[in-house]
């Protein structure tokens, strides 16, 4: 007689209920959370640097860094003037709620209007781990081509807004955005897309009124005890 041992169900739901407790934590202090989520080297970090630029006049931000090994992007935003948080995983493909409890004994999220939370570069294992963030965000870059989320589509459909990065790039290379816009609309109608170029600065506004939006939502609901939804409206 055989038997299964099921070891994801667990570990999962340990980590469901601590996002749980984050979020309503969130909540009740007014602070909008971004989970930030792509492949290596889509353009994560500097497009945190491009909103921070953008941002940081107006909001208390804070960034958490998730990476298998080093802290060069943590400097990278500390330098950029804001605070930062750098989790090693050492070898885990993706972040955990505990790992978020423990950031913000340092980060103090009462004093800040917007976490930004750089998850590891990973598209599948990352999509599992609920951080308790107000918003799930992706970045696909231009020269990944258009057709990723027919690959790796639970990302995208998990996610409450898709960012299109280095659109600069585009002459180069094959990125055909009006078919990655109807693809989306068929696999998930309710994520906004923003195509942006952090180099050009092109479409960073429009992300970044986003962002500003969440944070006013948030802060007018904190203590309300009702967590902010934290999906756009329809395109």
């Amino acid at each position: 007689m055989s038997q299964t041992i099921e070891f994801g169900t667990p570990i999962l739901a340990k980590n469901d209920e601590l996002a749980n407790r984050l979020r309503a934590r969130y909540a009740e202090e007014g602070v909008y959370v971004v989970n930030l989520l792509s492949s290596p080297g889509a353009g994560k970090t500097t497009t945190i640097l491009a909103t921070l630029s953008r941002l940081s006049q107006r909001y208390r931000i804070g960034v958490i860094e998730g990476d298998i090994a080093s802290d060069v992007d943590a400097v990278k935003v500390k330098q950029a003037g804001a605070r930062a948080v750098q989790i090693n995983t050492g070898g885990l493909c993706h972040l955990e709620s505990a790992m978020i409890d423990r950031a913000l004994d340092v980060l103090h999220p009462e004093e800040l209007d917007l976490i930004i939370i750089e998850n590891v570069g990973n598209l599948v294992c990352t999509v599992d781990f609920d951080l308790g963030e107000t918003l799930r965000a992706m970045i696909l870059s231009v020269p990944e081509n258009d057709d990723k989320l027919l690959k790796y589509p639970g990302i995208f459909q998990s996610s409450q807004a898709v960012v299109v990065s280095k659109i600069d790039t585009m002459p180069v290379f094959d990125f055909d955005m009006d078919r990655f816009t109807k693809t989306m609309d068929q696999i998930n109608p309710q994520a906004r897309i923003f195509p942006l170029s952090s180099k050009t600065g092109q479409g960073v506004d429009a992300w970044c009124d986003f962002l500003a939006e969440g944070i006013e939502r948030c802060k007018a609901e904190a203590g309300s005890g009702t967590p902010t939804a934290g999906r756009g409206e329809a395109r």
